[in-house]
């Protein structure tokens, strides 16, 4: 099959496609699965094309999942600021997203869609390594492979715990409140003595 460069004719919106496709990707093969020549080819676009609007298959997976807000912006300044207090600060952060109310929608749904389909997939080999593992792994001193995941068990357990299920007394405490009794573990997660 020979595959045109550039914009289709009397296509209006080949980005919208080419991220449909890639969603369809993602969904069904998976992060790993998903290759960017894949995604053009079920667009009907050049590969440099994809490249073009997305950037790296990294991106275009981050567009693809329809987050609100990048998490590496959003990590930025957390690991920025080092090591030390990381566990704190990461959770304050993380908590003003969720806690705020133009974006909380869209990431409730973003959560209830993750935990109810079969999209375990996109978070395990796709979410958690390819977003928020290489970001939080500047700040473990040692087994990132460890650690990365016992940190995003934390989190993902809070957040669902908090937002999804909106499970009481956790659901109402102040973020404060949520960052004194849980970033501690966070941080002994991060840099803390491991077994």
């Amino acid at each position: 099959m020979t595959v045109s460069r550039g914009r289709r004719p009397g296509a209006p919106d080949t980005r919208a496609e080419v991220l449909a496709a890639a969603r369809t990707s993602f969904a069904e093969k998976g992060f790993r699965g998903t290759t960017i020549r894949a995604i053009a080819s079920a667009a009907g676009v050049d590969p440099a094309l994809v490249h073009h609007y997305f950037g790296t298959k990294d991106d275009l997976f981050v567009a693809a999942l329809q987050i609100p807000v990048d998490p590496r912006e959003v990590l930025a300044p957390v690991v920025a600021a080092g090591p030390d207090g990381a566990g704190e600060r990461l959770l304050r952060t993380l908590l003003s997203v969720w806690d705020d109310p133009e974006l909380q929608p869209g990431l409730v749904a973003l959560a209830r869609s993750l935990v109810s389909d079969d999209s375990a997939s996109l978070v395990r080999d796709g979410f958690i390594p390819v977003v928020v593992g290489p970001v939080l792994a500047s700040l473990v001193p040692d087994r990132p492979e460890v650690r990365v995941p016992l940190v995003a068990s934390q989190i993902i357990g809070l957040i669902v715990t908090r937002y999804v299920v909106a499970l009481p007394p956790l659901a109402l405490m102040p973020s404060e409140d949520v960052v004194a009794r849980v970033g501690p573990t966070l941080q002994r997660y991060l840099t803390g003595d491991l077994p």
